[in-house]
């Protein structure tokens, strides 16, 4: 089987937007591919962060991603693999300060340093970070890395940095990762449907996958859609389509079609009231499902904990393994594993 590669940050809960942009898909992978999916703790040290809030984020993402149907032996905690770290180092020595500058993403983050805290600095990890995203990724011999447009960038280092790596050993060692544009659906804010739905916006611009029924249906009630004239005109809002991709993804495609028809047909005007009505009921459903799931994953913990600190040391060994061989490649020293 094919190998795929995907990580996630362990930066609090998972949102509606996480879940339907990519995890969604991540869980259909899991029956036509090798799937090997992270939870990369060392990169959410680049930003500024608590120890013990980063310990407990990591096991939080970890039992979120089970709830949502991930399988617990395709799951690894980057910082139970020390080996990302060591190649990332090599890698560092294949890539160019140039290649980093260009990095869209730094300037971003940087900016988001600077707007929590003026006086903090910009850690020299924000700016290394898609070194060590390559190491993520070519450690494990990826063959897809599901993306989306604007990670793109990250996987084109990644594959400038094993074709140099390749050059400068006379080897064709690694084989160039593929992006994988699967399906990835772009939830916007509810109260801001111009922008992407995200937890850095503020409480009601996101809605985790585990929230409470009662905040569903106010969210979803308060939804940015617009007066009504965009109908007649044949066009549809942001805040209306960002309604419509929701339904449509959770599923229920009868009454998706309904509504659908409904909004295009000149003799039935569609109540905006009902489709958040509607779009909420789904919602609700499927948080309930996850919320089911996620409190018997709690129930077992510790045993849970154990079997993911297994699963880590499983996927290690295909990391000590391309390292050793890595190593030997570039002139390196080798202990034995």
């Amino acid at each position: 089987m094919k190998r795929i590669l995907s990580a996630i940050q362990p930066t609090g809960s998972i949102h509606y937007g996480n879940y339907l942009g990519a995890i969604q898909n991540w869980v259909k992978l899991q029956s036509d591919y090798h799937c090997v999916y992270g939870v990369v703790d060392y990169h959410a040290m680049t930003m500024h962060y608590q120890p013990a809030k980063l310990r407990e984020n990591t096991w939080e993402i970890i039992f979120s991603l089970l709830a949502l149907g991930i399988h617990k032996e395709n799951l690894f905690i980057q910082s139970l693999v020390p080996e990302h770290t060591e190649l990332g180092w090599i890698f560092n020595c294949f890539c160019s300060y140039g290649e980093l500058s260009r990095m869209t993403q730094f300037k971003d983050k940087s900016d988001q340093v600077k707007d929590i805290d003026k006086d903090a600095f910009v850690s020299a990890g924000l700016f290394d970070y898609p070194v060590l995203q390559a190491a993520d990724i070519l450690i494990y011999k990826a063959d897809y890395v599901p993306v989306g447009k604007d990670q793109e960038q990250h996987l084109e280092l990644a594959r400038n940095i094993a074709s140099r790596f390749n050059s400068a050993v006379s080897s064709d060692y690694f084989v160039l990762p593929e992006a994988m544009f699967t399906e990835a659906l772009k939830i916007r804010s509810l109260a801001d449907p111009q922008k992407k739905m995200s937890k850095s916006l503020g409480e009601k611009h996101y809605l985790s996958v585990f929230e409470e029924e009662a905040q569903i249906r106010k969210k979803v009630g308060s939804a940015v859609t617009d007066d009504g004239t965009e109908q007649d005109k044949g066009t549809m809002s942001p805040g209306v389509e960002n309604l419509f991709v929701m339904l449509k993804a959770c599923g229920d495609l009868s009454l998706y079609n309904d509504l659908w028809n409904q909004y295009h047909d000149p003799q039935l005007k569609l109540s905006y009231k009902d489709l958040k009505q509607s779009v909420a009921d789904a919602l609700v459903a499927e948080t309930n499902l996850f919320k089911l799931r996620k409190k018997e994953i709690l129930v077992e913990k510790k045993d849970i904990k154990n079997q993911i600190k297994e699963s880590s040391a499983e996927i290690r060994k295909i990391a000590q393994q391309t390292l050793k061989e890595v190593k030997e490649l570039a002139g390196l020293q080798n202990l034995r594993y």
